[in-house]
């Protein structure tokens, strides 16, 4: 699969790039969970709205695997023997039009699971078998000078409330809008950061 182009993306056409990917890839299977890739991410993001979390934390749980649908490595499948580093492919188009905390969001909640596979192991028990499937491919539990390392990030505390809504998103019983509902708040986070 070859790279997309990303470098017709503009602060006034990014929410709509990505509201399409979610409509034309969002039924994807995800992973093996009960949901699809669309319902996973809107998920998060409506259990962040819910609990009154801010636009920042909202934003970056609805994003945070859109890398996805824009690696050039594909899905991944329970089948990989491989990580396809999805969180790099998605913080990498989403940087020049979100904030770092966003950006960090997507690109380290991977790490995230890792670090707290590591500083708290009864956070293990709350991953499904895709999960731990997909830890081992990336790493597994951090060691202690990547933990080190981890908490050098100064958006590690959003980074971590980012990753357990990824995990909270996967219940097959959980009606969300679709991305549209979510998308002036989207824009109004792209719009603050390119302002500046």
């Amino acid at each position: 699969m070859s790279k997309p182009d990303f470098t017709t993306l503009t602060p006034d056409n990014i929410v709509a790039f990505l509201e399409d990917i979610f409509e034309r890839r969002g039924g994807e299977e995800y992973l093996g969970e009960p949901v699809t890739m669309a319902e996973h991410m809107l998920q998060g993001a409506t259990i962040a709205e819910q609990n009154g979390q801010s636009d920042i934390i909202i934003v970056s749980a609805l994003l945070h695997d859109v890398g996805h649908f824009t690696s050039e490595f594909g899905m991944f499948s329970m089948d990989d023997t491989e990580d396809r580093y999805h969180e790099e492919a998605g913080a990498e188009v989403l940087e020049q039009f979100f904030p770092t905390v966003v950006t960090d969001c997507v690109r380290y909640h991977v790490a995230a699971k890792r670090y707290l596979c590591a500083t708290k192991p009864e956070y293990f028990e709350r991953l499904s078998e895709a999960s731990i499937h997909s830890l081992n491919l990336q790493g597994g539990p951090m060691n202690a000078e990547e933990v080190a390392e981890m908490e050098k990030n100064p958006n590690l505390k959003e980074i971590i409330q980012v990753r357990y809504l990824d995990e909270a998103g996967k219940r097959d019983d959980m009606d969300t809008p679709p991305f549209g509902y979510f998308a002036e708040r989207v824009q109004r986070v792209v719009d603050a950061h390119c302002a500046q």
